[in-house]
């Protein structure tokens, strides 16, 4: 540890003393796991820089626009990032995955078969979402259609949530994309290691019943259909992170939403992993100024990662991110600083072996994609000021994981001497010493 940076070692040290106990242990299959409010890979802590691409999987089912993906794939990997969420469904429609109830389009999979593929060959794990909340590509909408199609009395697209016949397509659904073969690395999903988690739904909001049991008892079963089929892989539910009545105390951190969800009591059902948040003050609070804006983020994200420490005692993402050039006054600089506060929050628990272990982006594009822009997008190469700072942090990041391999290492070398001096004596007792 004597030839680290100062920096570094002061970092190390701190770990050292922190009060969260820095469990080190031996696997090798290239699984993220968790211990306590830790990721691990292969026994060591991990932190990841990373970003959100829906679109993934609907460009890589055209081939001739697949050198999308990888260009993606590339930059991404160039600025340090690891980890991106995307899509795994595309439900009714134009160009669907899934066009009817158990029925799916090969081309389309073949697409996320390639996805899965070129992200294993970047070093990228992927953050799979099962299903949309909204409209877009389908969404709780369509699967409450198809069930009024069979017969179904639903008077609200909240019944995804309660009919049995809906909570059935979805199980298919579940059942067939982890199961799935991927036909270029011949590898079934579900112990596929690229993968990193399963995300239940993008965004899950139930208007209907703000009382958060529906929403509940919907993540409560469908956890624990995903973990009977797959072990292997982390869970997690697709939470923007709104608190509900289980800490009434906390209610008045939303931004006035009451969406049917509950921060707390959602992320502490048993199969669910570890916690997400997102943060767009930019929509949430439209009204108000950019300082004041700042303000909320600030709140926003101490709370829910101390939650995730001392009340779930869970890793947590930071899993959406941004802010849209199409609001008034968008200037790159505004961008940039709410960048920086989001990560400075996920560095400084960190760095102290916490609960933040990564943030996630909205949106990254590659050149030449602009029909895909929201006012969020980021092009790496036509936003340097933005691509500069989220360099910046994947490289804060990497280096915290290199200490906890030089910290494993040297427990390593301290057990190994240890064994070493152990079977010396028992080879030597009774024997005398010296001439």
């Amino acid at each position: 540890m004597k030839h680290l940076p100062l920096a570094l070692f002061v970092l190390a040290f701190l770990i050292h003393q922190q009060c969260f106990h820095i469990h080190i242990e031996a696997a090798g299959d290239d699984f993220i796991r968790t211990r306590g409010v830790q990721f691990l890979l292969n026994g060591s802590p991990y932190y990841a820089n990373g970003f959100n691409a829906y679109w993934l999987m609907y460009m890589a089912s055209d081939p001739s626009q697949r050198y999308k993906v990888s260009s993606v794939f590339r930059e991404a990997t160039s600025h340090g990032l690891t980890v991106a969420r995307t899509w795994a469904f595309s439900d009714g429609g134009y160009r669907p995955l899934q066009f009817s109830p158990g029925s799916y389009n090969d081309q389309m999979f073949k697409g996320l078969d390639f996805v899965i593929a070129e992200a294993r060959r970047y070093g990228i794990k992927l953050l799979l979402s099962l299903v949309n909340n909204y409209e877009n590509f389908g969404g709780k909408k369509q699967y409450v259609n198809w069930a009024r199609s069979k017969g179904q009395y639903l008077t609200s697209d909240d019944d995804f949530f309660r009919n049995p016949v809906v909570k059935g397509f979805y199980k298919n659904h579940v059942s067939t994309v982890l199961n799935r073969y991927n036909i270029y690395t011949r590898v079934h999903y579900k112990d596929d290691p690229t993968i990193m988690a399963w995300e239940l739904i993008n965004e899950p909001r139930c208007i209907s019943d703000p009382s958060g049991r529906t929403i509940q008892e919907w993540i409560r079963e469908m956890a624990s259909h995903v973990k009977s089929i797959d072990r292997n892989h982390l869970l997690e539910a697709g939470l923007e992170g709104f608190y509900g009545q289980s800490t009434p105390q906390r209610m008045r951190l939303n931004p006035g939403f009451q969406i049917g969800t509950d921060f707390i009591a959602n992320n502490r059902i048993p199969g669910i992993d570890f916690a997400t948040v997102h943060s767009y003050p930019d929509q949430w609070l439209s009204s108000s100024n950019d300082q004041y804006q700042l303000f909320f983020l600030n709140n926003w994200l101490n709370t829910h990662i101390q939650d995730s420490q001392y009340i779930l005692r869970k890793p947590i993402f930071i899993a959406e991110f941004g802010k849209s050039r199409k609001d008034p006054g968008f200037n790159t600089h505004q961008r940039d600083l709410l960048f920086n506060t989001v990560y400075y929050k996920i560095y400084s628990s960190a760095k102290r072996g916490g609960a933040a272990a990564g943030g996630l982006f909205w949106q990254l594009l590659t050149e030449g994609m602009n029909s895909f822009g929201d006012g969020y997008e980021i092009v790496l190469s036509q936003s340097p000021s933005t691509a500069n700072v989220i360099a910046q942090q994947s490289h804060k990041l990497y280096q915290i994981r290199k200490i906890f391999v030089k910290i494993r290492n040297a427990q390593r070398w301290k057990r190994a001497r240890a064994i070493r001096r152990d079977q010396w004596l028992a080879r030597n007792k009774g024997k005398p010493i010296g001439n």
